[in-house]
């Protein structure tokens, strides 16, 4: 019977029972394909993140409990805390992966630790009946950056009341759709739906800020940005946007650490 370490860690998160939980396995040897898509679906969080230490820079790959996804921002954070805190050094403070997005970097500053993300490009697209029907509101703007849509709303009020039609939803070609405005107390806001890979609604997605920051950063006029994702669970994400990456920075706390036997 194999036995594998497998941490849960809500990222993007200033206590336990906030931001977005993702699981972490640190690896020798990759497993099967299949055999991590069983232990993420049975772990049924939004990511399970498994990271190879036997290679430089870390191979690190992320499954929802239905398919594998090319990048997913609070599994990396959850997997730099876990790296940072269990198996490096004390006075090591930067990571990086390899992924299926190229090259990804993570540091330590003070209480947060930041991600080095490739920037994503929001242009403009044509507000269709289907996105319309899926936000069940009409837009003031949409635009379409690599993998995600993002509709902009004029306020976080109408953010947070926006209830979408999944079904609808799940028939748009992208991974999912971020709805975003103006924050009241923040920069701005956001939430993301991806039915498509399974999660109607992520709690706090560090990726989606890549496509954010970049288009935010233009209407406001300001490199460094601190956002929130008003879900449920709702998290804190500080964005600072680079010449071609993105640096999306927030706290994290463990919530288990334990054994997988398989």
């Amino acid at each position: 019977m194999n036995q594998i370490k497998i941490y849960q860690v809500d990222a993007f998160a200033e206590k336990v029972f906030t931001g977005n939980p993702a699981a972490v396995c640190p690896l020798y040897d990759w497993l099967p394909d299949e055999k991590m898509q069983l232990i993420a679906m049975e772990n049924n969080l939004a990511e399970t993140a498994f990271v190879n230490l036997n290679t430089h820079p870390y191979e690190l790959r992320w499954f929802t409990p239905t398919t594998e996804v090319d990048l997913c921002g609070h599994a990396t954070l959850a997997t730099s805390r876990v790296l940072f805190d269990e198996y490096l050094a004390k006075d090591e403070n930067e990571i990086l992966f390899s992924s299926r997005s190229g090259i990804l970097k993570s540091f330590k500053h003070h209480d947060k630790i930041f991600l080095d993300f490739p920037r994503d490009v929001p242009k403009p697209v044509k507000i269709t009946k289907l996105i319309n029907e899926a936000l069940t509101i009409k837009p003031e703007g949409l635009f379409k950056g690599k993998d995600d849509y993002l509709a902009i709303f004029k306020s976080e009020t109408v953010i947070k009341s926006i209830k979408p039609d999944f079904s609808k939803m799940s028939k748009l070609k992208c991974r999912g759709v971020i709805i975003s405005s103006v924050g009241d107390k923040v920069d701005f806001v956001s939430r993301f739906f991806a039915p498509q890979t399974g999660i109607n609604e992520d709690p706090v997605t560090g990726s989606t800020h890549t496509l954010l920051t970049p288009y935010w950063a233009k209407i406001l006029k300001k490199d460094t940005l601190l956002a929130y994702q008003c879900s449920e669970r709702g998290g804190e994400l500080s964005c600072k946007l680079m010449p071609h990456r993105v640096e999306i920075g927030g706290k994290s706390k463990f919530y288990l650490k334990g054994t997988i036997s398989i």
